[in-house]
C-alpha cells in the first residue's frame, strides 16, 4: 500500500493524470459554449475522432514537405474540420430544427465507420494511420513535458471564464440559451449566436482529438476517444454549465482515469474493476447532480 501511494503521489501519475484530463477539459469547454447558447451537443465524441483523424492524417501528409511544422498545419486541420462537422450539427439544429439528440447521434455514428473507409483508402488500415515522422514538441521540465494542447486547455479555462461574465458576446451567449425570445427582442441575433457557439464547440473538441493522436501519440489509432466525449458531457452537467466547475469536474474525471492506468495491473482491485471505475464514477455524478440547473432554452428549437 505505501508503494502504491509513493507511485500515486510520483510525477509520473501527474503526467498521466494531466494527460487524462485535458481532452476531456477541452471537449468539456467546447460543450459548455454550444449548451450555453441553447443548443444540446451529443456529438462531442465524434467531433473528438474527426478532429484526431484529421490532425494525425494531414501531419503524416505534410511531414515530407514541411517537417516540424506539419503538425502544427496538422493541429490547425482538426480544429478546422472540427468546427466543420460541429457546422452541419449546427445547421441541422437550428436551420432545419432537427432534434439536436438525434442530428448529434447522427454524427457520433458517422464517426464509427468514416475514419475506417478514409485510412483503408488512404492506408489500406482499417485501424490506424502510419505513424508521423513529426508530433507535436513537448514542452516542460524533466518528467514533466507536454504537448502545446496541454497549456491551450489551461489557458482556454481562463479565457471561457471571462468571455463568457465578462464580455458582450458572453452576454448575448448566456441570453440565447436561457431566454431567447427576450434576447432576440432586445437586437441579439440568436440564431447567429449559437452557429457560432457550436461551431466553436467543434473547434476545441477536434483540439481535444489532435492532442490525442499528434498531441500524446503519434497516429490515429481506432476507438482514440475511449468516450472521452460523454464523460465530458457528464462533466460539463456536473460542473453546472460554468467554466470553472467543469474545471474541477474534469480535474476529477481525469484523475479518476489516470488513477485506473495506475491500479491497470490489477493487484488491489479486479482490472475489470479498475477499467470501468471512471465510467462507474461518471453515472454517479449524473445521478447525484440530477437536480443541475441547465440553460432554460437548451434542446429547444428557435421558434
Amino acid at each position: 500500500m505505501i508503494a502504491f501511494l509513493a507511485t500515486l503521489f510520483s510525477v509520473t501519475f501527474a503526467g498521466i493524470f494531466i494527460r487524462s484530463t485535458v481532452p476531456l477539459l477541452l471537449t468539456a469547454l467546447g460543450g459548455l459554449y454550444s449548451e450555453r447558447s441553447g443548443v444540446v451537443n451529443i456529438a462531442l465524441e465524434g467531433l473528438i475522432i474527426f478532429g484526431a483523424l484529421a490532425g494525425a492524417i494531414i501531419t503524416k501528409e505534410l511531414d515530407a514537405p514541411l517537417g516540424a511544422a506539419a503538425p502544427w498545419v496538422g493541429w490547425l486541420g482538426g480544429m478546422v474540420v472540427g468546427g466543420m462537422i460541429a457546422w452541419i450539427h449546427a445547421v441541422l439544429s437550428i436551420k432545419y430544427r432537427a432534434d439536436q439528440v438525434i442530428s448529434g447521434t447522427a454524427i457520433n455514428l458517422l464517426a464509427t465507420g468514416v475514419p475506417a473507409v478514409v485510412l483503408t483508402a488512404l492506408y489500406d488500415s482499417s485501424t490506424e494511420s502510419p505513424p508521423v515522422v513529426h508530433a507535436l514538441p513537448l514542452w516542460g521540465v524533466g518528467d514533466l513535458k507536454f504537448s502545446p494542447p496541454v497549456y491551450f486547455a489551461l489557458i482556454a479555462v481562463a479565457v471561457t471564464w471571462y468571455v463568457l461574465y465578462r464580455t458582450p458576446y458572453g452576454l448575448r451567449l448566456r441570453a440565447s440559451g436561457e431566454h431567447p425570445g427576450a434576447a432576440s427582442s432586445m437586437g441579439v441575433n440568436v440564431k447567429a449566436m449559437r452557429y457560432s457557439a457550436v461551431v466553436l464547440s467543434g473547434v476545441l473538441a477536434g483540439t481535444a482529438g489532435v492532442f490525442l493522436s499528434i498531441g500524446n501519440l503519434d497516429s490515429y489509432v481506432r476507438n482514440i476517444s475511449a468516450g472521452a466525449g460523454f464523460i465530458a458531457l457528464a462533466a460539463l452537467i456536473f460542473g453546472q454549465w460554468k467554466p470553472l466547475g467543469v474545471f474541477a469536474a474534469t480535474l476529477l474525471f481525469g484523475f479518476l482515469q489516470a488513477l485506473s492506468i495506475q491500479l491497470g495491473g490489477g493487484n488491489l482491485l479486479p482490472g475489470s474493476l479498475v477499467q470501468a471505475l471512471p465510467y462507474l464514477i461518471t453515472v454517479l455524478a449524473l445521478i447525484f447532480t440530477g437536480r443541475s440547473r441547465a440553460p432554460k432554452a437548451v434542446g429547444k428549437p428557435l421558434d
